[in-house]
């Protein structure tokens, strides 16, 4: 009876670990989901050479697209989106190589490279002309477009775009140099201080949740280390070309962005003649998540004053 009581005891704890485990992606899935139909978007895909895209769509009218930055995926912009569908067409693709669009191993992700895979996707879509709005490495492949396909932006938003040499360097910069990267996630405690790199006042999640992401962005992060290093080809070839971008344009940044330093706003003002600046006050590098609201009545003020 003994043996029988320590098997079902070893079985119990198993299975009380599986199901510790199994907890977290569960509640993550249900809680993106629930954000997605808020959002009012549903998941859909398309093919173009070499490549899957799976994205997020919802509303009608004209359409935007949302390009998310490095190492993260489209439901970064839900939030956002929640508060523009009602109006807008959105359209929120997982740029390839990253959320659940393709991945191959052996091509190369640099901004140019994902210029020419973001005019195959509008092709796709059959879109004429569109808004397009980037955040970080996403605003640096949105400007890129602009300056190259003119004729297919109506409108332009930058939100902490990556693309210029900034004259004060940021936090971020100056850890990279001292051989220190918050970016690099491999455990709780170091989520914990990237999310506090990222945001004024990070979100909050149980342990459990924090536990099973940082795996998952430690089992990603040898992929997203091989993109950064496509990226650095070309990261701030936009600055050159600001020159180009006709379509009006919103700048939008968070006043204590530690990622890309705010002295980044009158550079991309002086380049690009058509453009307007906003800064959202107490806010960090991802302001369509940290203050999505503000941020909506920003771009959509914008967004009007072009009718």
């Amino acid at each position: 009876m003994k043996k029988v009581l320590l098997a079902i005891a070893a079985i119990l704890i198993v299975l009380g670990v599986v199901l510790y485990f199994a907890a977290a992606p569960f509640l993550i899935n249900k809680t993106v989901n629930k954000m997605r139909t808020e959002a009012g978007v549903t998941i859909k895909s398309v093919n173009i050479p070499d490549f899957k895209i799976v994205y997020a769509e919802g509303g009608t009218g004209d359409a935007i697209i949302m390009l998310h930055g490095l190492g993260v995926n489209k439901d970064r912009w839900l939030s956002f989106a929640k508060l523009l569908t009602p109006n807008y067409r959105v359209i929120i693709p997982d740029i390839p190589g990253f959320g659940e669009s393709s991945k191959p191993q052996d091509k190369n992700y640099n901004i140019m490279s994902q210029v020419e895979r973001l005019n195959l996707f509008a092709k796709e879509l059959k879109l004429t002309k569109f808004h397009l709005v980037g955040n970080s490495m996403g605003g640096d492949i949105a400007g890129n477009y602009a300056a190259t396909y003119p004729e297919m932006v109506k409108t332009l938003a930058l939100f902490d775009a990556l693309g210029v040499i900034t004259p004060t360097k940021s936090e971020l910069t100056l850890l990279r140099e001292k051989g220190e990267n918050p970016f690099y996630i491999k455990d709780v405690n170091s989520l914990d201080k990237y999310q506090e790199f990222m945001f004024v006042k990070p979100p909050q999640f149980p342990n459990f949740i924090k536990k099973y992401a940082a795996k998952q962005a430690l089992k990603d992060t040898p992929f997203n280390e091989k993109i950064y290093k496509d990226m650095q080809t070309d990261m701030f070839i936009l600055e050159s070309k600001l020159n180009k971008i006709t379509a009006p344009t919103l700048i939008l940044w968070g006043d204590t962005d530690k990622v890309l330093h705010i002295s980044s706003v009158p550079i991309f003002g002086k380049g690009i003649k058509n453009s307007k600046s906003v800064i959202i006050k107490e806010c960090g590098h991802v302001p369509m998540m940290e203050k999505p609201a503000e941020t909506a009545a920003a771009y959509q003020d914008f967004l009007k004053g072009q009718n």
